[in-house]
């Protein structure tokens, strides 16, 4: 289905029914469909609603580049299109950093009832040394690489150079979505995590290397009412990976909310 919300284009469905709403949010550069399996493991239970943000999948690229904050603001008009007032929150990897967000604003337009992060984003990690030389060098080369004369002088060698830099994702975008990622990754959310009053689930891949295990360990402790379970072996797409414990974890949670209490 489509809808059109600010002027943008875009994709969703809504799966199974109930008195509960839950809102899938994806991960950088997934589409909706990518989740299918999450909302499987729920939707005989709750009205599941998935879509591609802005710039993902089959939805309308933002006319500028987006902080997580825009992004954000975009999904409240989204619920309010839909006339949607309690939800739950499910986010992965990225969507974990929107959820982020509204859950640590003042206020907005809807209730968020309960939180399950995936993988999540949104921890900044500590660059090594090494690291931190070999940005220094590439900020370096790209001044050099965006002189127009420079560019005319060695157009391949500086595309090869440019074809190699940044992650996958960042590679794989669109040139503003470049620009909105690296609002994202520049962006660490670990001191509004005390701020989250919402109970959270969270559901890791101890050999996540995008998202690293010690992420879901620090947001247990800041967040103030947070599980965590660990699905071992797996990585940054723990619920694709072991589909089976994930869709155990899940419906044995939405059936029974005080499975998180028992768990502190």
């Amino acid at each position: 289905m489509n809808i059109s919300v600010d002027g943008y284009n875009i994709n969703y469905k809504i799966t199974g029914g109930g008195d509960e709403t839950v809102v899938m949010l994806q991960g950088w550069g997934t589409t909706m469909e990518m989740y299918d399996s999450v909302a499987a493991t729920i939707s005989d239970r709750c009205r599941f609603i998935q879509l591609d943000l802005p710039g993902f999948g089959g939805s309308d690229e933002p006319k500028q580049p987006w902080s997580v904050a825009d992004f954000s603001d975009f999904f409240c008009k989204f619920l309010d299109a839909l006339d949607v007032k309690r939800v739950t929150l499910i986010g992965h990897s990225y969507g974990g950093r929107m959820i982020i967000d509204l859950a640590t604003r003042e206020s907005i337009p809807f209730e968020i009832e309960r939180i399950v992060l995936i993988d999540s984003a949104g921890i900044m990690p500590q660059r090594s040394a090494k690291q931190k030389t070999r940005i220094r060098m590439y900020k370096m080369i790209k001044k050099i690489a965006d002189v127009e004369l420079i560019y005319k002088l060695f157009p391949e060698l500086i595309d090869e150079w440019r074809s190699r830099q940044g992650s996958a994702d960042y590679r794989a975008a669109s040139p503003m979505m470049r620009q909105c990622l690296v609002k994202a990754v520049n962006e660490d959310m670990t001191e509004r995590l005390p701020g989250i009053r919402q109970e959270v689930l969270l559901i890791w891949g101890d050999a996540d290397t995008a998202t690293p295990i010690s992420d879901a360990k620090k947001m247990e402790s800041l967040i103030p009412n947070a599980g965590l379970c660990v699905l071992e072996g797996c990585g940054h797409y723990s619920f694709l990976e072991q589909p089976g414990i994930f869709a155990n974890i899940m419906r044995t949670y939405f059936k029974d909310s005080s499975l998180l209490r028992s768990s502190e």
